[in-house]
Formats: C-alpha cells, structure tokens, sequence
C-alpha cells in the first residue's frame, strides 16, 4: 500500500470512529480534514469578489449586505450536491456525464469551465498589479519608480506568475505537494479574512464609527435596486434637470451588472469543476460525503462572509454617495486644491462626456470631440492659450452641478482609492500595506486556483491523467493568458472583474442543470439515489439555486446580447435534449 492510500485509510477509520463517538469528535476530525473546501475559498476570494464588494458599496451603500451570503449558500447546495455524486460513484464527472447524461452537456461545462479560467485570470493578473504598484510598492513598481507603465507592469505580471507557477508545481509532486499547497492556501485565505476584518475593526472604534444598525438592516434582502437607484442618489438625481431619468438608468444598469457580478463570484462555473477533481485527488469515497459537506461550510462559507462584508461596509462608508477627492474642486486641510489622480479625472470625463453625447447627439459630439483635440495641439505650442479651456472642456464644466456630483460618485476607484481613504482612519502606512497585504494574497491564492482547473480541464478534454506534464502545461496556459490582464486594461484595474464576472454569470447554470440532472439519474447513483423526503429536500434546494442562476444569466444574455444571445441558448437547449449518449457507452 502506498503512502498516500494508506493516508487515506487513516483518514476514513478517523471519520468512522469519530461518528461513533457523538458529534463533538466528528466535528472535530472533520476540521483536521478539511480541504477542497480551502480550495474553493481560495478561488472564489479572489478578483471578482473583491470587485462586487467594492462595487456594491459604492453603488448601493449597506442596501445589498445580504446578496453574496445568499449566492454562496446556494452556491454551496450545488456543490454539495456534486459532492455527492462524486463521492458516491467515484468517477471523473466530464466523463460520467458524456456517459450516462449528455455528450453536450459534459462537453458544454468542461468549455465554459476553460472559457471562464481563461478569461478569469486577466482580471487576477490587474489586479495584484495594481496592489503591487499602488499599495505595497510604490517606490519599486509604481509611478515613483520612474519605469514606464509597460515596462513595470512586465516586471509585476512576471512576479505574479513565477509565484503561481511555483506553487502549482509543488502540486503536481504528489501527497506531499498537495498538503503543502492547500497549507498555502489556508495561510493566504487566513491573511485576507484578517487583513479585510482589521480595516473594519480599526474603521469601528475610529471617531466617525460604523453605522452598525443600518449595517445589519443590510442582510435582510431587498429587490428594489434592481428597479431603482440606492436611496442616497435621489436627492441629487433630482438636481439634474431633464436628464433625472438618464442618470436613474445609468445607475440601475451599473447596481444590476454589481448585483450580478457579486453573485456570479460567490460560486463560479470553474469552482463546479474544481471540486470534484481535488476530492477524487485527495482518495475520498462516500465515507467521506459528511466531511465534504461540513467542508463547504466552514472552509468556504466563513472566511467569504467574513471578508467580502468587510470590503462591502468600508467602501460604503467611505464612498457611498459621496464625490471622488478633487473632482469639483476640493481643498485639503492646508486650503490647497486637491489634485486626483490622472485615471480618475479620466474615468469622471467619460461619464460626463456620455452624458453630453446623450444630448446633442453622437454626430455633434464627435465635432465637438474633434474641436477639443485641434484646441489641445494648438495650446501646446501658444502659451497665450496656456489657462484657457477647449469646446468640450467648457461643456463639462457647464453642466449642471447635480451632473458633476453624480459623475464624481459614479467614477469607478481603484485599489489605492479604497486604501488611500482610510488613512485618516488607520494610519497611511498601515492602510496601504493591510489593504495592499490581503488584495495581492486575493488574487495570488485565486491565480493559483484557476491554473490548477484549468490544467484538470485541458486533461480531461484530452482524455489524459491530471497530472506531469499535460496538466502543467494546462495550468500554465491560463497563466500566460490572465497575464495580459493589466496590458489590455488600464483604467481602474478593479473594474475588469466586472464584466468578466457577467461573462462568469452566463454559464453557471450550465454546470448546475447538469449535476442537478445527475443527482437525479438512477443509472449513475444506482443505490446512492436520494429517496423521498431527502430526495424532495435536495430537488428543493437545488431547484432555487437553479432558478436563482437562471434568472441572472437570462437577463445577463438578453440585455447585452439581445435575441442572438436568446437564439444561442435555444440551440445549446435543443442540441443537450436531442443528443443523447451512445448506447454502447451505458
């Protein structure tokens, strides 16, 4: 027997006499056993889940606490649910489903599960360049190093990757790799519950204080920002003149892609497939199905909660309604004019210049856009020009205030902004590194995560073992594509994961019809089928996740897609329904 069986041996015989012993003892051994569940923390605190908290207290203040526990509690039910079946049958998923479910289906979750790695790292990639380069090492990697901005996001992405790639490595070697690996994982998990909660902790006994009611009034949920702006824009929506209605529609449409963005990141597709892969990995069978699910509770759930609350209450405190430093001109304590940062002033002209667009017309404003530009070229060479204002710099500036205060709490921060503002608060250094500290350890632990998936799909499609050389060489393919992340996007790092996460929202249902399919197929469980109440709990709970998924991948198609997107999901329907296994693979 070799070491590794024979750990696993150990493990069930601890399982089996802790069970004996009451519930105390089962509790405790399946806390010393836990570790997919870590896995699965490790990813889904990454990139998105930073960004859909950031973003969600930005846009709709304490109001929508309550969305992300409730996506990963039923996020958690699908991938209990697959742990389940794994665990029962002891089979590779991908190949069971072709099997005994759908070819289509199968094949349909192992791609949008390699779509989504791919995509999902440039997100990771952006944004520990800019924790890195704002945060932590300014002076190495930022502007006051005196690189160019290619040249010391080469330097940042190499790092990034040279860290990943190591640790995926030690994976491959085996027992001893894979402990050492989920080791890694639960320290950088620990590092970003800690990191994120001491920021709250520090923000609470501050002068200013935390509103604490409003905070748990919070998780009570609430739909009406689907159909309406957070509270604290009415009264300046109303300060806009006729375009109350254009603004209303902005930001509902920004609080949706938030919404959507926060809940696609609780449970991502790729996290469907993680797990069952790294469970079949560690020897687990169906003695192991209690401990699994406890998994997924704590090792998933607890540090989530924990830390995307935190991001949410501290950019809520501090940006909710409230305009971006030195947009409209404001002082400092020593009555100077407080200078943005170049992104931000770019980031708020864009928002006002859409705005303007909306009014005289695209036609008009490409003129007028035009005019700006040959101003500009003229001024660089007439200093009689030097402290005048271009056509288009003069519409901005004539707006009405209500227009610029809600463009200025509309433009999207940065990981710096959200660090920078808590100086008051905790000290500028120690704002900067704790926040720095814990969003670097983010998208480390989920760059790491993602290689790994990415390598068991690429296997998995080629029909070949998850390990040596084909599985690195999938791993490091999501690497090399996730590190053109901060290359192909410079404004606000943050914001990648936004319309990455969207993408992510679309093809989650896929994985969850498909095990809910499997969870119900008699030839696959045979005599580990759920049977009456269990099986109507479990059919319940399944049905809501689904439902929940459903909604927002429909509504994530139809507005940025329209009926091509609607047409597209008929056909994947239609072909899941008509294409059945063969009969000599039964």
């Amino acid at each position: 027997m070799s070491n590794d069986q024979s750990k696993v041996e150990q493990d069930r015989e601890l399982i089996v006499n802790a069970r004996e012993k009451g519930t105390g003892a089962k509790l405790f051994a399946y806390t010393k056993l836990s570790g997919p569940g870590w896995l699965q923390a490790a990813i889904t605190l990454g990139g998105g889940s930073l960004a859909g908290s950031l973003y969600l207290g930005v846009l709709a203040g304490y109001n929508m606490m309550w969305l992300q526990p409730l996506a990963m509690i039923l996020g958690i039910v699908m991938l209990s649910a697959i742990s389940y079946v794994t665990l029962s049958t002891g089979e590779k998923p991908f190949q069971a489903i072709n099997q005994n479910i759908s070819p289509v289906l199968g094949w349909g979750w192992a791609i949008a599960t390699l779509m989504a790695n791919l995509v999902w790292c440039m997100p990771q990639f952006a944004l520990g360049t800019a924790a890195l380069q704002q945060n932590l090492f300014p002076d190495l990697l930022g502007k006051a190093s005196g690189l160019g901005e290619n040249q010391a996001n080469m330097i940042t992405v190499l790092i990034l990757f040279m860290i990943s790639a190591t640790v995926v490595w030690f994976y491959n070697s085996g027992g001893w790799g894979i402990k050492l690996f989920e080791t890694i994982l639960k320290v950088l998990v620990g590092v970003i519950v800690i990191s994120f909660f001491g920021v709250v902790f520090k923000m609470s006994f501050s002068a200013e204080g935390l509103a604490w009611g409003e905070i748990f009034k919070g998780f009570i949920p609430n739909l009406t920002m689907l159909k309406e702006p957070a509270p604290a824009f009415a009264k300046i929506i109303a300060e806009t003149g006729g375009y109350a209605d254009y603004w209303k529609n902005l930001i509902i449409s920004q609080q949706r892609d938030v919404m959507v963005t926060a809940a696609a990141t609780a449970v991502g597709i790729n996290m469907t497939f993680l797990l069952p892969y790294s469970m079949l990995k560690k020897g687990w069978d169906r003695e192991f199905r209690g401990l699994a699910i406890f998994d997924l509770s704590t090792g998933l759930f607890i540090p989530f909660i924990l830390a995307t609350s935190c991001v949410v209450i501290a950019s809520a405190s501090q940006f909710h309604a409230t305009p971006a430093s030195g947009l409209l001109g404001e002082k400092d304590s020593n009555g100077e004019i407080i200078v943005p940062a170049d992104k931000i002033v770019k980031g708020f002209n864009k928002i006002l210049d859409a705005r303007i667009k909306n009014e005289i017309g695209e036609e008009q404003f490409k003129e007028l856009k035009a005019e700006q530009a040959a101003f500009d070229k003229k001024k660089q060479s007439d200093e009689a020009l030097e402290d005048k204002i271009g056509p288009l710099e003069k519409t901005r500036n004539e707006l009405p205030v209500g227009d610029r205060q809600l463009a200025s709490m509309l433009v999207k921060r940065d990981a710096f902004n959200l660090a920078d503002s808590l100086a008051p608060l905790t000290g500028e250094k120690f704002s900067q590194y704790v926040f720095g500290i814990g969003v670097v350890g983010m998208a480390i632990s989920t760059i790491i995560i993602l290689m790994l998936i990415n390598g068991f799909a690429v296997c998995e499609m080629l029909g070949l073992e998850s390990k040596g050389w084909p599985h690195r060489a999938g791993c490091f393919l999501a690497g090399i594509v996730g590190a053109t992340g901060p290359f192909i996007w410079s404004d606000a790092q943050f914001w990648l994961a936004v319309p990455t996460s969207v993408f992510g929202m679309v093809l989650l249902p896929v994985a969850y019809v498909t095990f809910f399919l499997v969870m119900n197929s008699r030839k696959m469980l045979a005599g580990d089928l759920p049977a009456g109440r269990k099986r109507l709990q479990w059919n319940l709970l399944m049905l809501i996740a689904i439902s929940f998924a459903a909604l927002g991948s429909c509504w994530v198609i139809w507005s940025k897609t329209g009926w091509i997107g609607i047409s597209a999901l008929a056909v994947f329907i239609v072909l899941a329904i008509v294409v059945r296994p063969k009969k000599s693979d039964s």
